[in-house]
This record gives C-alpha cells, sequence and structure tokens, in this order.
C-alpha cells in the first residue's frame, strides 16, 4: 500500500478527529441522551467526514487502502486483545465483603499498579476494577477513587514492561531490551505511583471522615472471601504469552489484504485471542459472570468509539510522521534545539500532550522514529530521550479519557454499576490539578 504522505495534507484533516473528540466531551453534557442511544453513528459520522472527501480527492482506491489500513493492521488486534482482556477477566469473580476504607483502596490500587506492568494495564484494570466498585458501593462519595484508579492501574502501572502498555510493546518490536524500561524509568513510576497513592489516601480519608454514617452495604457480611472462574487466571496468563510470542516469532510470511500486508504471527496471535475469549465464555460458571454483573455494553462503547478514533488519527499521525514537512512542523521543532540535539524534556511533554488525544502506541512510535529511530542509539547515548518518550507516552495516557482504552472501559464499567464519573472536562479537571504538576516535578528530576 502506499503510504500516506503526511507532507501533502492541510491543517484541515484535523477536523474530524477533532470533531469526534469534542463529540465525546461534550455531547453526554449537552444532549445525553441522544449520546446514549447514538454515540455509534456519531463516531461513524465523523469517520465518513475523513473518508468521503479523502475518496473525493485521493480516489476511493487509496480512501479504501487506507481504511482496510487502519481497520485491520491497527484497529483489529486493539479491539481483539481488549475484548479478551475483558471477557477472561471479567469471569474472575473475587469474592468477599470488601469495605472501601482509603486504607484498602490504597492496597487495592497498589496491587493493580504491580499487576499492571505483569497482565497490561488493560488485564489489570478490568481484573481490580470490580472489586474495587463493589467495596465502594456503599460511599457516597466513590467517582474520585475511580479516577486515582485510572492515573495509577490503568496507565502510571504499565510503565515497566513492553507487557504494561502497547507504547513499550512497539518499542521492543522495534528492538529495545525488554528490561531496558524498568532500568530506566523505575525511579520515575516510582515517584509517580508513589506519589498519587499518598494524594489518594489523604483526600480519600477527606471524603470518608465527612460522609459519617454510610448508606447500607449492599454486599452480604456473609460474603466470605475467595474466588471464583479461577480457569480465567490460566486463561490471563495465555493472553500474555500470546502477545510476547507475537513480538519474538517472526516466521516472515504475510498475507496481503486488500493492499494492506498482515504477518502470519498477528493472524495467528489473533485467532488463538478470539479462542481465549470463546473458552472463556464456554469454561467460566455463568454465576460468577452475573455476580460481577458482567455485560456487554461497555465494550461496545469502547469498540464503537475507537473505530472511529482509528479511522479519523489517520492523517494526523501522518502529518506527525511527516516531521518539519507537515503540519505540525511548530510541534517537532519544539523537541530539537539549537545544535540539533534533542531535547529529552520537550520530548516528554510532547509525546505526552499528544498522547492524552492521540492513541499512544502510534504517538510513542511517531517520536521514537523522529529521535533516529535506531533502538541501539536510543538505549545508549540517547537514554535520556528514549526514557522521557517512554515515560511521557505511558503516564500522559492519563490525561483524559481517551489517552488510553482502559481509561474509557473503566469509565463505562463505573457508569453501568451506577458511579457518576466527572464529564470528559470534569475528568481533565482532576488529571491537570493533580497529574501535570507532578509531571513537571519529574520534568526538573529527571529530563533536564
Amino acid at each position: 500500500m502506499e503510504e500516506l504522505n503526511g507532507a501533502a495534507l492541510s491543517a484541515w484533516w484535523v477536523v474530524p478527529f477533532a470533531g469526534l473528540l469534542l463529540s465525546i466531551a461534550l455531547c453526554p453534557l449537552v444532549v445525553p441522551s441522544v449520546w446514549h442511544h447514538h454515540y455509534g453513528k456519531i463516531a461513524a459520522g465523523w469517520a465518513l467526514a475523513f473518508l468521503l472527501p479523502f475518496a473525493v480527492l485521493h480516489g476511493v482506491g487509496h480512501a479504501g487502502a487506507e481504511c482496510v489500513h487502519a481497520l485491520v493492521v491497527e484497529y483489529l488486534p486493539f479491539i481483539v486483545l481488549l475484548t479478551a482482556l475483558y471477557t477472561v477477566a471479567g469471569g474472575i469473580y473475587i469474592r468477599g465483603n470488601f469495605h472501601g476504607s482509603p486504607g484498602f483502596n490504597t492496597v487495592l490500587m497498589l496491587i493493580g499498579a504491580v499487576l499492571a506492568s505483569v497482565m497490561g494495564t488493560t488485564g489489570a484494570s478490568m481484573l481490580m476494577v470490580r472489586p474495587l466498585i463493589r467495596a465502594n458501593d456503599n460511599r457516597r462519595h466513590a467517582a474520585h477513587v475511580l479516577v486515582f484508579f485510572i492515573f495509577i492501574v490503568s496507565n502510571a502501572g504499565g510503565s515497566l514492561t513492553p507487557l504494561g502498555d502497547p507504547p513499550l510493546f512497539l518499542g521492543f518490536l522495534k528492538g529495545v531490551d525488554f528490561f531496558w524500561t524498568v532500568r530506566q524509568i523505575f525511579p520515575e513510576t516510582l515517584f509517580l505511583v508513589g506519589a498519587l497513592l499518598a494524594i489518594f489516601f489523604a483526600i480519600d480519608t477527606l471524603y470518608y471522615r465527612r460522609e459519617g454514617v454510610t448508606r447500607a452495604d449492599p454486599t452480604p457480611d456473609d460474603h466470605i472471601f475467595g474466588i471464583e472462574g479461577g480457569v480465567n487466571g490460566l486463561l490471563l496468563l495465555a493472553i500474555v504469552g500470546l502477545v510476547l510470542m507475537s513480538g519474538t516469532w517472526k516466521p516472515g510470511t504475510t498475507l496481503d489484504i486488500a493492499g494492506t500486508a498482515v504477518g502470519l504471527e498477528q493472524l495467528v496471535r489473533d485467532g488463538a485471542l478470539v479462542a481465549v475469549t470463546l473458552l472463556s465464555l464456554r469454561l467460566t460458571p455463568a454465576a460468577a459472570r452475573e455476580k460481577n454483573q458482567f455485560n456487554w455494553a461497555p465494550m461496545q462503547e469502547v469498540a464503537k468509539l475507537f473505530a472511529g478514533i482509528f479511522l479519523t488519527i489517520t492523517p494526523v499521525l501522518a502529518m506527525l510522521k511527516a516531521g518539519m514537512g507537515g503540519a505540525f512542523a511548530p510541534v517537532v521543532a519544539l523537541v530539537t534545539g539549537a545544535d540539533g540535539q534533542p531535547i529529552p524534556a520537550m520530548y516528554f511533554w510532547a509525546s505526552g500532550l499528544l498522547s492524552s488525544f492521540l492513541d499512544n502506541a502510534p504517538t510513542y512510535l511517531v517520536f521514537f522514529n523522529l529521535a533516529g529511530g535506531d533502538p541501539q542509539t536510543l538505549m545508549t547515548t540517547l537514554a535520556p530521550v528514549l526514557a522521557a518518550i517512554s515515560a511521557g507516552s505511558v503516564f500522559m495516557g492519563a490525561n483524559s479519557y481517551i489517552g488510553n482504552a482502559p481509561n474509557l472501559m473503566v469509565k463505562a464499567i463505573a457508569e453501568d454499576r451506577g458511579v457518576q464519573m466527572p464529564s470528559f472536562f470534569g475528568y481533565m479537571a482532576w488529571s491537570f490539578g493533580i497529574l501535570v504538576p507532578l509531571f513537571a516535578v519529574m520534568t526538573f528530576l529527571w529530563f533536564r
């Protein structure tokens, strides 16, 4: 397939993507009923707002090829993995009448942060969010608990291995050593997770003390600790193994789909992930999913919205990839000093802020290539730059609901369980008020 030339695209091609973002942000506030019933159609409308003009100007064949590439190479693996993790984690019911005290909530988030680098931020989020919601089901104020859960488990915790977050997995595929990230940004991760846990404990303690007598606990007191649907634990390990396999096994065989080359490793991985999903549905006791209040609504919302995002983001990423020749030349110029050397602090903020609203995996790849693209040089001579790109792409995915896929999934699950989550901009008020100052401190300490 002919690569999309971002240098030839004007900034107007950003409009469909920006329109979809604004729709996600404003429609739930302005027209909640319309959004609830028609968000899929709205996302499809913005996707067509990109594809139809593109077909007129560049040809139906080129538009179709871009659509196939976005859906087959990027969206399909993303949604297949997400569905597998959602299904498998949703089949594990952690039984117990947990009480959402500040101490318990903090410990649960710490466990989730550790798991995030082992099974990925999505896997850890889907596994831990339901026990957390159930533990706080008699609290009058619970939204802040889920906001910090997104900060810590759905993002920051996944920064230590390629299994943790898609950007780091892309770096692994490009030749970055599996343990390089944990060696390079462990102090930054420890600082961020530790600071967030401390801030959360203080805020949650304040809410907890102000609430006084909470509502009647809907979870029975005889709910003794245990795990149901334990077979899904083995299936989670299978998912981790499949992800690793696709990054290390390179048979060199590809299948051409409408001009898009798809590697055999991707086909095997995605087919096996579908099989794992079906096995989970088959082997999990129905009672475990019922107790988890498992349903497909959150997954449907994520699938429909991200289909639109993956399509409308295509010209944006192409313009970024064009570097100084594209519409985002001012962004590219910011990360390079007058002497031509990369500036770690600017790489941290540029990759991070773009990852807050764009898909953080391709954003990582754009800045990885912008910094030279040679993994050996980036792991040694330019190690501070690669550390900045890695940290920015992973950490700042927490800045908005769409910065990382688990953010939106946690929001959807929480709302499905009756938690009144902040709006798009309400969430960003939390993230910019708490995360951005911490990122500023990290810049001063590590990325100068």
